[in-house]
C-alpha cells in the first residue's frame, strides 16, 4: 500500500509546498508506477527552492517524496551537470567547450571570461553575483558556435565584446 500523503511529507520536510506541487506535476505526467521519470525535474526544483544548488538532505527529501531509494536520487544528481552540491552565484554561466565551440573560439572566451570575473572554471566571483561553470559538454548550440548559457538562456556568435555586455548586465 502506498504511503499516505502525510507520511510522504514528513520524510521530505525539507521540501516546500511550491516544490511538492512542482513536483506533483511532474508526477501526474507518468503512470503511477513511473514516478522515477519525474526524478530530474524533481531535484531541479529542489534545487531551484534551495537558492541554485541541492544538499544531499534535499536530494534524499525529493527521493523519500517520490518513494524511491535515495541512492536513485544521489546518482541523478551526481551524473548531470546541471546540479551543483555546493552553493552556486546567482546567475550560472556554462560556456560550451565542446568541438564546435572550441573550433570556433570558445577557449578564448573561456580565458577572457576567466580573466574579467576573477575566477577559474567553477569559481564563483567574491561578490556571489556570477559562478563560471566547470566546463560544459555540448549544450545544442552548435549553429550558433561559440555559444554559452546563462541562468537557461542561450548567448550565441560570442566574442569578447558581447560576453562582456552580457556579463556586465547580470546585477
Amino acid at each position: 500500500m502506498a504511503a499516505s500523503l502525510e507520511e510522504r511529507n514528513e520524510g521530505a520536510v525539507m521540501l516546500t509546498e511550491k516544490t511538492r506541487e512542482t513536483i506533483d506535476h511532474w508526477v501526474a505526467k507518468f503512470p503511477a508506477d513511473k514516478k522515477r521519470s519525474a526524478l530530474i525535474q524533481a531535484l531541479m526544483a529542489a534545487q531551484e527552492q534551495n537558492g541554485g544548488w541541492i544538499t544531499a538532505e534535499l536530494t534524499e527529501a525529493v527521493a523519500d517524496y517520490l518513494e524511491l531509494p535515495p541512492v536513485w536520487a544521489h546518482e541523478v544528481v551526481s551524473f548531470y551537470s546541471m546540479f551543483f552540491t555546493e552553493p552556486v552565484g546567482r546567475h550560472k554561466v556554462n560556456i560550451c567547450t565542446n568541438i564546435s565551440c572550441w573550433l570556433n573560439g570558445a577557449g578564448d572566451i573561456v580565458e577572457h571570461a576567466e580573466r574579467k570575473l576573477g575566477v577559474g572554471l567553477g569559481g564563483t566571483t567574491e561578490d556571489g553575483r556570477i559562478t563560471l561553470v566547470r566546463e560544459e559538454e555540448c549544450l545544442a548550440g552548435c549553429c550558433g558556435a561559440p555559444m554559452m548559457v546563462v541562468d537557461g538562456h542561450y548567448h550565441e556568435n560570442l566574442d569578447t565584446e558581447k560576453l562582456d555586455a552580457i556579463l556586465d548586465g547580470l546585477e
